[in-house]
């Protein structure tokens, strides 16, 4: 990883790298010393301003200080909600697992959510980013809402569903939304995974409605409960 500042000169672009602490903030320290000896032998450097941005290099990836922020907080809230995910689904499978029906249904989109979650492990190590400190609520919350929705009937373990995939491909859209005004070729494998698990949480949502989820008791009333909480957690999770 690297650092650049720009400069409101014609000079352009002065590439600075890291120091040993790999903090972007000892980072830009180190370019502002660099610079201001430049600027002490050049006098065309006399103009140069800090930006308020910067643009973070790793590898050939170069993004400004809020785009990496961006992409950072997306990663950790993604990987996240795929261990949630895949815990509601052996939550629902503990309860629901004796019908051989149930089981291959769940077993499959557990499957699908192991998957996901593999996918954000590596956006993870890829993108260097830091998981949230929410991680094992989301390992014992997931399960525990799992439980629950499936103690209440096949319905209501089918309400959870919808109401969690409802909340996560919205918000799948609207990452893909923001990062398709990114036009970093090193961002395409981002984009194409995010897609492709936004598209099978939709078919979660479809499989959801299409074994009952609507017909569950108090239905609204569970569907809007599991969808807020999902959104809370969001915004914990790109927090914290």
């Amino acid at each position: 990883m690297s650092i650049l500042l720009r400069t409101t000169s014609s000079s352009g672009v002065l590439r600075c790298i890291k120091g040993n602490s790999g903090s972007i903030s000892s980072a830009l320290k180190q370019c502002k010393c660099a610079m201001s000896g430049h600027a002490a032998r050049n006098p065309y450097l006399k103009d140069f301003k800090y930006r308020d941005t910067v643009e973070v290099k790793d590898g050939a990836l170069r993004l400004t200080k809020e785009e990496h922020a961006m992409i950072d907080r997306f990663v950790r809230i993604n990987q996240a909600g795929e261990t949630a995910a895949v815990t509601i689904y052996k939550g629902q499978m503990a309860v629901l697992g004796g019908d051989p029906e149930l089981k291959t249904l769940l077993t499959h989109m557990r499957d699908q959510e192991i998957g996901h979650l593999e996918i954000m492990d590596r956006h993870i190590a890829d993108f260097k980013v830091r998981p949230t400190v929410l991680q094992p609520a989301a390992v014992a919350g997931g399960y525990m809402l799992g439980v629950v929705s499936a103690l209440l009937g096949v319905r209501s373990a089918m309400t959870c569903t919808e109401a969690v995939e409802t909340k996560i491909g919205a918000h799948y859209n609207d990452q893909l939304r923001d990062l398709h005004k990114l036009n970093y070729p090193e961002l395409d494998d981002l984009k194409r995974t995010i897609a492709k698990c936004r598209d099978e949480e939709l078919e979660h949502l479809d499989t959801a409605v299409d074994h009952g989820a609507r017909m569950a008791p108090l239905y609204k009333l569970q569907f809007e409960l599991i969808k807020g909480g999902c959104a809370v957690a969001i915004w914990l999770c790109a927090r914290i």
